[in-house]
């Protein structure tokens, strides 16, 4: 009996990574600004983590809205972690852009504002507009107030239109 319940457990988690991996990876790309190998480790260590606690995940309501903020919090433990003047050096390499997606022009413009973003109020820029989560939801997601969600949330905005200004609608208009 215990063996095909693990089993099953297995199965279920299975098919909750798979179904939630790629929208995992997305917001990752988001937090990490294009850092796709980072995005890779933070998406593995997420499931890692889920996959840990999926025998207790039953008991939370939204499984996915909850590995969205093990990503977060994930992310901003790995921040911590580095010395604020680390950067990745190299550029980002050029990716084929599938039919009708958009500028790279554009992409590229907005993936470098978000690094120059740090981390805290890139994580909160990616939960409020990225996830469309509230205030709220966004406080419990980074384990802050709903003060410091506004705050870093304008200030991250603020800093995103004084970095981009009117090269953003230059950029979405030349698409």
């Amino acid at each position: 009996m215990g063996r095909s319940r693990t089993r099953a457990r297995a199965d279920e988690f299975l098919e909750f990574a798979a179904g939630s991996g790629g929208h995992l990876y997305r917001s990752a790309c988001l937090l990490t600004s294009g850092d796709t190998h980072l995005a890779e480790d933070l998406v593995q260590e997420t499931l890692g983590r889920m996959y840990a606690l999926w025998g207790r995940i039953s008991r939370i309501d939204n499984p996915a809205a909850y590995a969205q903020t093990v990503l977060v919090r994930t992310f901003l433990t790995q921040r911590r972690r580095y010395s604020a003047s680390e950067r990745p050096l190299a550029d980002l390499p050029e990716l084929p852009v599938p039919h009708g997606a958009d500028d790279p022009a554009l992409r590229l413009a907005l993936l470098q504002a978000l690094r120059e973003l740090p981390p805290k109020d890139r994580a909160v820029v990616m939960l409020r507009y990225w996830e469309d989560r509230t205030v709220e939801e966004t406080a419990d997601a980074m384990n802050v107030s709903a003060l410091a969600v506004r705050s870093r949330s304008s200030r991250a905005l603020a800093k995103l239109r004084a970095r981009l200004g009117g090269s953003l609608t230059e950029l979405a208009g030349s698409g």
